[in-house]
C-alpha cells in the first residue's frame, strides 16, 4: 500500500545535496518516489509500507554524508563532544589565520620561511581533525562513483602535500571549511522568507470544553471545536466565527493590509490576527489542511518545479567537474607545475553555479507568498518575462461578481425613492442577485421595505405583491404589458442588466443592474503595461453587449457568449501561433482554460482549495495591483539569475586561468572559491525586499 512519508534531513546546503540525498533514498527499498527540499531541509518519499523500514533510509542518508532525524526538535549530540569540536575549530581558526597572513607575506616576498617553523606533527593533527567530515564525504563519494567539488579540491590539498607546501594544505582544508559555513548562510538566507512565514502558524489554540476554557496544542483540534480567539491573537484554525465581533488582519493570507471587519457566520483563516473584540470560531480545516497549510506546502515545494535554466544549471555543474579535472592535468602535463595544477583544483566552485538559480527562486517565492501571492516553481517566474498577451476572465475577475443597481429612471409622475419603494417592498422576501442588489441600495439610501401582500414569485420572469391595493410587478422585461418610452428603448440597447417595475400594468420605471468594475483595474492595467504587457484580451462567458461595456471602459478587446471549451481552444489558438499566454481568472469555472495557459493566475482564491490547485499562480486577494507585483517578481528574479550564472561563471574561468599559470597559489584559490556563494546571496537577497 502505497504512502506518504515527510523526513527531516540536516547538512543540506546545496542543490548538488538534494541530488545526492535524493539518489540515496532511491535506492533503499520500498521508496517509489522522492522529492527533496532544500527550503525545508525535507525530503517527501511516496513508499510502499510493508517494504519500506525507516532504519534502512537513515542508513542511506548517512552514506550519502548527511544525518536524517526524526523531528525537527530531536535532542542535541552530546555536549561534551560539541565542546570539543568547538574548541578543535577554534585552535584550527587561529593557527590558519596566522598562517595566512604569513603565507601571504612569504608569497609577496616581505620574508620567508615563517610557515616553515610550525611542526609537520601539527600540520598533520590539525588537517585531520579539521577536514576529517570533508574527507568523509569525499570518501563516500567515491563509494558511490562520484566526484564532488570537495574531491577535487582535496586532491589538490594532497597535491600541495606531496609538494611539501603543508601551510598551504592547512589553508586549503580552512577555506573548504569556510566555504561550507558560506554556502549554509547562503541556504539559510534564501530559506529565512519560507521560514519567517512558517513562524505565523500558531501552535496552540484555546478550547471552550464544558469545563471551562483548555489550551491544548494545536494537533489536538478536531473539526467542530470551538475555539475562543482574543484580542491581539492570531486565529490558529480555518473556521466560521459563531459569536463575537472583531476587526481582523488577514495580510498573512491576501496580503490586504487593511482591517476586516468580521462577526457571526464570517469566514476566517488560521494565522489571522484579532483586534478590537474576541470572537468564537467553529474549526473547519486544522493544520496542513487549512488554507495556510496549503500555502505554506505549496511554496516549500514550488522549488521541485524547476525551469529549463534550473536544469541547465544542474546539467553543466555535472560537467563543470570534469572539464577541471582535465584542465589540472593539463597544466601540470604541460607546465610542470604540481603547485598550479593543485590550485586549478581547488578554485572550482561548482556548487555556485548549482545555486544560482534555486537561491533566487527560494528568495522571490518565499517574499511573493508574504504578499499574498503563491508561485508554483521557478518555470512560472522563468516563464513571466517572456508572456505575450494576457487573457482575463471577466465575471468576479475583473468585475465585483455581483450586480449592483447603478442607476433608476422613472415614468412621469414617479421619483427615484418612489420606485426604489415599489421595488424593494415587492423583493423583499425575493431569492435573486437582482433582489439582493435592489435591497442593498435601499438600505443604502434609508429606504425601509413594506410589507407585501399576496407576494408570489414567476418563475423566469419575475415577482409580484400588492402594495396599498395597487398590483406591483418587479422582473424582466416579460412582465411589461405596456410599450417603453424612447429612453427605456436606448437604456435596453446598452446590453446591462434591467430591473423593470409596473404599477397596476403600466410602466413606471426601470432600475439598472451592471457587474460593476473593480476599482484598481485600470490603474493596475496601466502598470502592466509600462512593465512591457502590451496585449490583452477579456474573455467573458456574458452576453457580448455586457461584456463590452467593461471592455470599451478599458480600452481592451473582448469576446463574449463563451463557454469554458471556448476559452481553451482560444488560449490553444494563441499559443500555435507562437505567443507565451498568460490567463487570468477565478480559478473556478475558469480552471480549464488557467492550466492550459502558459501561465495561469487565479484571483481571490484564499480558502478555494479548488483555484489553489488549479493555477500556476494564486493571488488569495482580489487586489489587482498584486498583478504588476508579480510580473515584476519574474522579470527581477530571471535578472538576478542570469546575473549570477554570468558572474559565476566568469569569476571561475578567471580563477582558473590564474591558478593555470601559476599566478593564483592554492591556499589564495581556497580562499576565492567561498567567494561567489556570497555574491550570489548577496544579489539574491535584494529580491527579499518587498517592491
Amino acid at each position: 500500500m502505497s504512502q506518504r512519508v515527510e523526513l527531516h534531513v540536516e547538512g543540506m546546503d546545496c542543490v548538488e545535496c538534494t541530488q545526492h540525498v535524493g539518489s540515496a533514498l532511491r535506492r533503499v527499498p520500498g521508496v517509489n518516489s522522492v522529492e527533496v527540499f532544500l527550503a525545508s531541509e525535507r525530503a517527501i518519499l511516496d513508499i510502499d509500507e510493508k517494504a519500506f523500514k525507516i532504519a534502512a533510509a537513515a542508513e542511506a542518508v548517512s552514506q550519502a554524508g548527511y544525518r536524517l532525524v526524526a523531528t525537527d526538535h530531536e535532542a542535541a549530540a552530546n555536549p561534551w563532544a560539541e565542546r570539543l569540536g568547538r574548541t578543535v575549530w577554534l585552535a584550527f581558526a587561529s593557527l590558519s589565520l596566522i598562517l595566512l597572513v604569513a603565507a601571504i607575506g612569504e608569497w609577496l616576498g616581505w620574508f620567508a620561511a615563517v610557515t616553515r617553523s610550525v611542526p609537520v606533527p601539527l600540520y598533520v593533527v590539525m588537517i585531520m581533525l579539521a577536514g576529517w567530515p570533508i574527507f568523509l564525504n569525499v570518501i563516500r563519494a567515491a563509494r558511490q562513483g562520484r566526484i564532488i567539488s570537495h574531491t577535487l579540491m582535496t586532491i589538490g590539498m594532497l597535491a600541495a602535500i606531496l609538494v611539501g607546501e603543508w601551510a598551504s594544505a592547512l589553508l586549503v582544508v580552512f577555506f573548504m571549511r569556510v566555504g561550507d559555513a558560506t554556502e549554509r548562510i547562503t541556504a539559510a538566507g534564501a530559506r529565512s522568507a519560507i521560514k519567517d512565514l512558517s513562524a505565523l502558524a500558531p501552535q496552540t489554540a484555546r478550547l471552550q470544553r464544558e469545563a471551562g476554557e483548555v489550551e491544548v496544542p494545536i494537533e489536538e483540534v478536531t473539526p467542530g471545536d470551538v475555539v475562543i480567539v482574543r484580542p491581539g491573537e492570531r486565529i490558529p484554525v480555518d473556521g466560521l466565527i459563531l459569536d463575537g465581533t472583531a476587526s481582523v488582519d488577514a495580510s498573512t493570507i491576501t496580503g490586504e493590509s487593511l482591517l476586516l471587519n468580521a462577526g457571526p457566520g464570517s469566514q476566517v483563516y488560521a494565522t489571522c490576527t484579532v483586534y478590537h473584540g474576541s470572537v468564537r470560531v467553529e474549526a473547519v480545516d486544522i493544520g496542513q489542511d487549512s488554507t495556510f497549510g496549503r500555502v505554506l506546502q505549496l511554496v516549500e515545494e514550488a522549488e521541485a518545479n524547476r525551469g529549463p535554466i534550473q536544469r541547465f544549471a544542474d546539467r553543466f555543474s555535472g560537467m563543470y567537474l570534469p572539464i577541471v579535472a582535465l584542465i589540472a592535468l593539463l597544466t601540470l602535463i604541460l607546465r610542470h607545475d604540481a603547485l598550479a595544477a593543485a590550485a586549478v583544483l581547488v578554485v572550482v566552485c561548482s556548487c555556485a553555479i548549482a545555486m544560482a538559480t534555486p537561491i533566487a527562486v527560494l528568495a522571490s517565492i518565499g517574499s511573493a507568498a508574504k504578499r499574498g501571492i503563491l508561485i508554483k516553481g521557478g518555470q512560472v517566474l522563468e516563464t513571466l518575462p517572456h508572456i505575450d498577451i494576457v487573457l482575463i476572465d471577466k465575471t468576479g475577475t475583473l468585475t465585483l461578481g455581483e450586480p449592483q443597481i447603478t442607476d433608476i429612471q422613472t415614468a412621469e409622475g414617479y421619483s427615484q425613492e418612489d420606485i426604489l419603494l415599489l421595488a424593494v417592498t415587492v423583493e423583499r422576501y425575493a431569492a435573486h442577485p437582482l433582489a439582493d442588489a435592489v435591497r442593498i441600495v435601499a438600505a443604502k439610501r434609508n429606504i425601509h421595505p413594506g410589507e407585501p401582500e399576496d407576494f408570489t414569485t414567476i418563475p423566469g420572469i419575475g415577482a409580484q405583491a400588492r402594495i396599498d391595493g395597487r398590483a406591483i410587478s418587479v422582473g424582466n422585461k416579460r412582465i411589461l404589458t405596456s410599450s417603453l418610452p424612447d429612453w427605456a428603448v436606448h437604456v435596453e440597447g446598452l446590453g446591462l442588466s434591467l430591473v423593470y417595475v409596473t404599477d397596476n400594468g403600466l410602466f413606471a420605471g426601470v432600475l439598472t443592474a451592471a457587474d460593476c468594475l473593480r476599482a484598481d483595474i485600470p490603474e493596475s492595467l496601466n502598470a502592466l503595461r509600462e512593465i512591457g504587457l502590451e496585449e490583452f484580451e477579456i474573455l467573458s462567458g456574458d452576453r457580448r453587449e455586457a461584456t463590452s461595456v467593461i471592455a470599451d471602459t478599458l480600452g481592451v478587446p473582448y469576446q463574449g457568449d463563451l463557454l469554458p471549451e471556448d476559452k481553451i481552444r482560444i488560449v490553444r489558438a494563441y499559443q500555435a501561433a507562437g505567443s507565451k499566454v498568460a490567463m487570468i481568472g477565478d480559478g473556478i469555472n475558469d480552471a480549464p482554460a488557467l492550466a492550459q495557459a502558459d501561465v495561469g493566475i487565479a484571483m481571490g482564491s484564499a480558502g478555494s482549495e479548488v483555484a489553489i490547485e488549479a493555477a500556476h499562480v494564486s493571488i488569495l486577494s482580489s487586489d489587482w495591483r498584486l498583478l504588476p507585483v508579480l510580473f515584476e517578481t519574474g522579470m527581477r528574479t530571471m535578472a538576478v539569475v542570469r546575473t549570477n550564472l554570468v558572474m559565476t561563471g566568469i569569476y571561475n574561468g578567471i580563477g582558473i586561468l590564474l591558478a593555470a599559470f601559476g599566478l593564483l597559489p592554492p591556499f589564495l584559490a581556497a580562499a576565492a572559491q567561498s567567494l561567489p556563494d556570497l555574491g550570489i546571496l548577496l544579489n539574491a537577497s535584494r529580491l527579499l525586499r518587498r517592491s
